[in-house]
């Protein structure tokens, strides 16, 4: 046999004129005794209600840029990720190419163009902290840029980097992954720079 459906608890109404005391009939959710009840205090929970049903539509909406969002705007948000992190990384260095601290502003130089080695392109050996003009206006200044790498990381690394590499072609599982690894590494380093 089927046992007896459970009987819904009296609740209060919800209207400050009622009050009354009464058994929910259409869900466990209802909140007054009855339609004019609802009626009545429908203006003080319209803005609550316009509100959620925003958030609905938001979220929807970051939902569907998500699902038609292109792998070359993953692969952006991961090479943003990754060169912020680069420039925290070497804050406290000056530039790798012209050795100058100033107020102005560092980009991420790559050593290794990620036009004519994409493979390299998050490669942190091949990226550091390189002031605007010597990376927009020297082209990288390379032979000044070689010079010190050599000084940080090695003659050994830096022939690795300029050494022939496998093409690697990123999924966008990977770039998330890498979005994410590199924020919570630049979140780390801004926690030990504020400390």
């Amino acid at each position: 046999m089927r046992a007896a459906l459970k009987e819904a608890k009296a609740k209060r109404c919800k209207n400050p004129a009622c009050g009354v005391s009464f058994k929910p009939s259409f869900s466990t959710a209802q909140k007054v005794c009855s339609w004019a009840c609802g009626l009545a205090i429908a203006p003080e929970n319209r803005e609550k209600a316009r509100k959620a049903i925003a958030e609905i539509g938001r979220k929807e909406i970051r939902a569907a840029k998500e699902r038609i969002k292109p792998r070359a705007q993953y692969m952006r948000e991961a090479q943003h990720a990754f060169n912020e992190w680069v420039r925290l990384r070497d804050f406290a260095l000056p530039c790798v190419s012209c050795g100058r601290h100033h107020e102005g502003q560092y980009h991420a130089g790559h050593y290794r163009t990620v036009g004519a080695n994409p493979e390299r392109r998050f490669e942190p050996l091949n990226v550091h902290k390189q002031c605007a003009p010597c990376n927009n206006h020297k082209s990288g200044d390379i032979v000044n840029y070689r010079i010190e790498l050599v000084k940080r990381i090695g003659a050994e690394a830096v022939e690795w980097l300029e050494g022939p590499h496998k093409p690697k072609k990123y999924t966008v599982d990977e770039l998330k992954a890498m979005t994410t690894e590199y924020r919570a590494k630049t979140r780390e380093l801004k926690k030990g720079l504020a400390a």
